[in-house]
């Protein structure tokens, strides 16, 4: 579904945004769930992008840039404490930025919706304020991470409308952007994450779904090589219409 395009908005290439997917970074050796990639195979990673003439920026620069064929938009999902520990150094390092969605309603929290473990602390309110401040996009992960295709619309209102407010309330700053829990969405989720006021929202595979509220992303994992990075670049391009209206 796309969202209404401002006919006063300047026009822009048309070109699909290569947006990659990460969660933790840390260790990896227990990881049913393959979230986890180590700080060196991130580095490893950025550093092939870097020598691709590719720059990992938040999804906000991406989407803003008038040519966007030199960037790809990198992101973290769940807000996990290692954020700040395992993975801002490396950005750091290459000189990179990030989108950060986190879940304000679990501050200082674990991934408690991942039955088979492990456990993994969540940031704390201060410790998204230490992201924000170093340059990370801040965005809403939803207030708790449930699958808001399968919930009542009470809780599907609560999750995406509060969840910013709260967010807003944490940085002092706008938090224009929106993370699908499980990249789940249906027509009715996207209309309420529109008639919230973000700008743009990613999803994983969005299915019929298109535009700044349904953004396609790449999942990036521990087992993502050299190889696997360049067709994954490659292939996306495929895989959606290019993205307009934003």
């Amino acid at each position: 579904m796309a969202a209404p395009v401002d006919s006063a908005a300047p026009v822009r290439p048309r070109t699909v945004p290569w947006i990659a997917m990460y969660h933790s970074v840390g260790d990896c050796s227990d990881d049913p769930y393959r979230i986890t990639v180590t700080p060196d195979r991130l580095d490893r990673q950025l550093a092939w992008l870097g020598r691709r003439g590719l720059r990992g920026v938040s999804v906000t620069e991406l989407l803003a840039a008038p040519h966007r064929a030199g960037l790809v938009g990198l992101t973290f999902d769940d807000g996990y404490a290692d954020f700040l520990t395992d993975a801002l150094p490396v950005l750091r390092r290459h000189g990179f930025g990030a989108t950060l969605f986190v879940l304000p309603g679990r501050l200082g929290g674990d991934n408690a919706w991942d039955p088979l473990g492990p456990r993994k602390p969540l940031l704390t309110a201060d410790g998204i304020r230490e992201a924000a401040r170093a340059g990370i996009e801040i965005g809403s992960h939803g207030l708790t991470h449930v699958d808001l295709t399968g919930t009542d619309d009470l809780r599907l209102k609560s999750e995406v409308v509060e969840s910013r407010a709260a967010l807003e309330g944490i940085t002092g700053t706008e938090a224009g952007g929106f993370c699908y829990p499980y990249g789940a969405l249906d027509e009715r989720a996207v209309d309420v994450v529109r008639e919230a006021g973000y700008r743009y929202a990613c999803a994983i595979d969005p299915g019929p779904f298109d535009g700044p509220l349904a953004l396609p992303r790449v999942h990036v994992g521990q087992n993502d090589t050299a190889l696997r990075l360049f067709l994954k670049h490659r292939l996306h391009r495929l895989r959606r219409r290019p993205v307009e209206g934003i």
